[in-house]
């Protein structure tokens, strides 16, 4: 038997007045690395990136499940099972710059994908300096426009097999069928409302449109990538918002879809290395 370098554990964390028992998982040492996962799912997604041996000689990759996802279950002192789960972005912002703090992160670097891609610019633009570099991964600056979709993703005539389906269709078709059926599989388990929810932020609150030319680079660099294969944060929106930040950097990624690091980890590397080396280098 092997076991894994990754440790796991609890940690409680106050924002905006309410206690949250949040779990986390990291592994390495070096320049620490925020690691959010994507909507509705949770930060197994990460797990390659913390098992890879030789990053995590130089990072310290702190991958978390944000609360009411994964082992982050919802607060006891809240009564949420009597209003509608929404994912708002001042609360999601506030609760990653808290952890970033309550840990005593050294200038860390944020790392998102999807609705935590979209977070990456968010947080340059609303707490310069906080972060050395945020890398937004399947990034745009708005996703608005499928507001209508959002409503039959918690029906009680819609199968919980729907929101992994939709995810499969997201996923790239060159990459290991393994990982695919993983990303997907983690999709299967979430509470059937916390999907839905957390596209309130992705779809309806976040919007850099008028924006993102106001992000200053200098205080945070700022790196997008965007895959192939990836239907909704698009390779063409992801171009747009980094043409729109001056001093940001784009990156194409052949050959993946939404969840890179998930479905691809291999694949994924190639992209992320250069990336991480480069912020290392500025330091």
């Amino acid at each position: 038997m092997r076991y894994s370098n990754v440790t796991g554990r609890y940690a409680y964390l106050e924002v905006e007045g309410v206690e949250y028992r949040v779990y986390i998982e990291e592994a390495g040492a070096g320049i620490p690395v925020l690691l959010q996962h994507t909507a509705g799912s949770d930060a197994r997604q990460w797990r390659h990136l913390l098992e890879d041996e030789e990053l995590t000689k130089r990072f310290r990759f702190i991958a978390y499940d944000l609360p009411y996802h994964g082992k982050s279950v919802p607060p006891l002192s809240e009564r949420y099972w009597e209003e509608e789960y929404k994912l708002r972005k001042d609360w999601f912002m506030t609760f990653v710059t808290t952890l970033a703090s309550e840990m005593k992160l050294v200038d860390p670097i944020y790392m998102g994908c999807s609705m935590g891609g979209h977070l990456a610019p968010d947080l340059a633009l609303h707490y310069p300096g906080v972060f050395r570099a945020v890398i937004g991964i399947e990034a745009a600056a708005s996703s608005a426009g499928v507001e209508t979709l959002l409503k039959f993703l918690w029906h009680p005539e819609i199968s919980n097999e729907s929101k992994p389906a939709m995810m499969h269709t997201l996923c790239s078709p060159t990459a290991p069928e393994p990982y695919v059926r993983e990303t997907i599989w983690c999709y299967s388990q979430g509470a059937p409302v916390v999907f839905k929810g957390d596209l309130n932020y992705y779809v309806v609150e976040h919007d850099l449109t008028a924006t993102a030319r106001d992000i200053d680079t200098s205080k945070t660099a700022v790196y997008i990538l965007n895959g192939e294969y990836d239907w909704s944060g698009y390779a063409a929106a992801g171009e747009a918002l980094a043409k729109d930040i001056a001093g940001a950097k784009w990156t194409f990624m052949q050959g993946v879809g939404h969840f890179p690091m998930s479905e691809d980890p291999v694949r994924f590397r190639s992209y992320i290395v250069p990336i991480l080396d480069e912020i290392a280098a500025r330091a």
